[in-house]
């Protein structure tokens, strides 16, 4: 007789995909921050330590369960990686070449659309932004007055651009090229921390 693996429920051809349905049901009724990853893993019958061996934490795994196909942490050293004074074009180009690539347009547009028909998918989505993402963008908003409310403000511009742009289609933002719309974009998401950085006297260096 031969004895299953330790972490591993005997007979689950699919442990994997198991993990990531107990993942989709456990975000949707908990939220992504009362969802934990022992939850997850007792609902897909695993050991947490298998959950943690395919995914590498919760982060990962809503990457993965939710099907977004961009990493927090490579959008976080984009806009980081740079000096105040142009935040904002940096800002505006990472976003929308994401948004640009086809491969990531259609899960991202599934993502967005749940998210505005319903509540929970909503919040799911709202508790995601602001631990992986907001956390990490803050970093880039060293100095700046108010930064989470800046960054906040930022974040949701870029996403009421995305539902005029890719869901309702608006024209002509809808067929204006990257480049158009970070040009027009990218400005506007500056004053955010510029107007904030001359209240107090400062001055956003290049």
């Amino acid at each position: 007789m031969t004895r299953a693996r330790p972490g591993r429920r005997p007979g689950a051809p699919d442990t994997k995909g198991d993990i990531l349905t107990a993942a989709r049901t456990e975000f949707a009724a908990k939220g992504y921050d009362g969802a934990s990853m022992r939850g997850i893993a007792a609902r897909a019958g695993v050991d947490a330590s298998l959950v943690h061996h395919y995914f590498r934490g919760k982060e990962k795994l809503f990457l993965a369960a939710m099907e977004i196909p961009f990493d927090p942490e490579v959008i976080a050293e984009r806009v980081e990686g740079g000096p105040l004074a142009t935040v904002g074009e940096r800002a505006a180009r990472t976003f929308f070449e994401i948004w640009g690539d086809p491969d990531r347009q259609g899960p991202l547009l599934a993502v967005l659309r749940s998210a505005m028909s319903h509540p929970d998918a909503a919040r799911m989505l709202r508790e995601f932004v602001t631990r992986s993402i907001l956390s990490r963008v803050l970093l880039a908003f060293e100095g700046v007055p108010d930064a989470p409310l800046r960054a906040e403000a930022m974040v949701s511009h870029l996403i009421g651009v995305a539902i005029a742009r890719y869901v309702v289609q608006l024209e002509p933002i809808a067929s204006a090229s990257d480049d158009e719309i970070v040009a027009l974009i990218g400005p506007a998401l500056q004053t955010y921390v510029d107007k904030a950085l001359a209240t107090k006297g400062l001055a956003a260096e290049d």
